[in-house]
């Protein structure tokens, strides 16, 4: 007679995956529900409400990402340190939370910097130690496809926000040109709730998860000497990286450059459901392509897609080629942004994904200040197209770095 199977057993696995990847998912896909309802159209609120400049929206962008880089590092590098994840993964989704219903008070630009940078604090802190936890509870030949579902589900949290903030704008502003103050604190009112939610989902249902037994005991044999550097491989990474991300500045940018075009505020919401709707459709079988084709080839596919959708909004002067360019640049998104992190975890020793996720984050986050800002700048002085003719320009360059100079194991 079989022995009956142990509760924790049964329960291990969801689609095929360890649990946590289907409840780290969740609590993203609840995140994501809030900050797409309350920080996506920010730009607009900005510009349209408190009347600010591209280059304040710049600034917003920029700096709250850029500080946020920092945290991540030593999040990730304490994570590894302590060997705890999720606490620092609790800390950053509420401290986030705290600080959203507080975009209900603000008057001025500086003000929407203010909770913009402390939303901001809580990405910094819980975003490395996530992944790291993502990369404990997956396998390497299982990880595309584990970082591909967490991309999915976070990214279905952004189009179901979109959703919902699209209703709002129905029902107080349908055909309006320009965010108005009333529609704009009702989602921050309503979308508060899910991002409470996403915590009560973490604390109750993610568990810490310690390296699997063959690579704790790789880890368990490693040198201090060895633990100390990264490959080459990784920092050459990290450095194109930084090459592509400083022509990639805030996503506000092509937001702004809709209204630009004259699209009214439901219409830029609905494009922005279909850029989430096609990141979410191709984040999965995206990284299952990287577990078969190799994560390289799949990342300069994604960047070359970036050059010609940013090329298409540099000459784009219809409202129909908007609703193309958003759909396909979530195709770039889908493609890219679940497959690098994979990439990293393949980069570096298991024992140090938290450091090597916050050195990852921190280019990333670093270099778009400076991306966001000379965007902005190019932008008021030069024209709307400019900052979308460097960004394609630097993808390209990127792209063809990463062919050419990262080379295969």
């Amino acid at each position: 007679m079989s022995e009956p199977v142990p509760k924790e057993a049964a329960h291990r696995k969801i689609w095929g995956l360890h649990h946590n990847i289907f409840f780290l998912g969740l609590v993203s896909l609840l995140t994501d529900i809030s900050s797409e309802m309350i920080f996506t159209l920010v730009p607009l609120f900005v510009t349209n409400v408190l009347k600010g400049t591209a280059m304040q929206v710049g600034l917003i962008g920029g700096i709250s990402e850029s500080f946020d880089a920092i945290l991540r590092i030593f999040s990730g590098r304490i994570s590894d340190r302590f060997k705890r994840r999720k606490v620092l993964a609790v800390l950053g989704y509420g401290f986030s939370t705290v600080v959203k219903p507080f975009m209900l008070l603000v008057s001025n630009w500086g003000g929407v910097l203010g909770i913009r940078f402390g939303d901001r604090i809580g990405k910094g802190v819980r975003s490395s130690p996530r992944d790291a936890l993502i990369a404990d509870s997956v396998g390497e030949d299982k990880r595309g496809k584990g970082f591909g579902i967490h991309r999915a589900m976070d990214t279905s949290g952004a189009v179901l926000g979109l959703v919902f903030a699209a209703i709002i704008i129905y029902f107080i502003q349908p055909a309006g040109f320009q965010l108005g103050e009333d529609t704009f604190r009702w989602m921050v009112i309503i979308g508060t709730i899910p991002a409470v939610l996403a915590v009560i989902t973490l604390i109750a249902f993610v568990h810490e998860k310690g390296l699997p037994a063959h690579e704790a005991a790789k880890a368990a044999g490693t040198t201090p000497q060895t633990r100390q550097a990264f490959s080459g491989r990784f920092k050459l990474f990290l450095f194109i990286m930084g090459i592509f991300t400083l022509g990639n500045s805030s996503d506000f940018f092509i937001v702004l450059r809709a209204q630009d075009l004259s699209v009214n505020v439901l219409h830029i919401t609905l494009m922005l459901v279909l850029f989430n709707v096609t990141y979410a459709i191709i984040s999965t079988p995206a990284g299952v392509l990287s577990d078969r084709l190799g994560r390289r080839r799949v990342i300069a596919i994604g960047w070359t897609v970036y050059a010609l959708v940013y090329l298409g909004f540099a000459v784009s002067g219809s409202v129909w080629h908007m609703w193309v360019l958003f759909g396909a640049y979530g195709i770039y998104y889908g493609i890219v942004e679940g497959v690098a992190k994979a990439f990293v975890a393949d980069l570096v020793p298991a024992e140090r994904r938290g450091t090597a996720y916050g050195y990852y984050q921190g280019v990333v986050g670093l270099t778009l200040l400076p991306a966001s800002v000379l965007a902005g700048w190019l932008w008021d002085t030069v024209s709307p197209a400019a900052p979308f003719y460097l960004g394609a320009g630097l993808a390209f360059a990127a792209m063809l770095g990463l062919l050419c100079l990262l080379k295969e194991k």
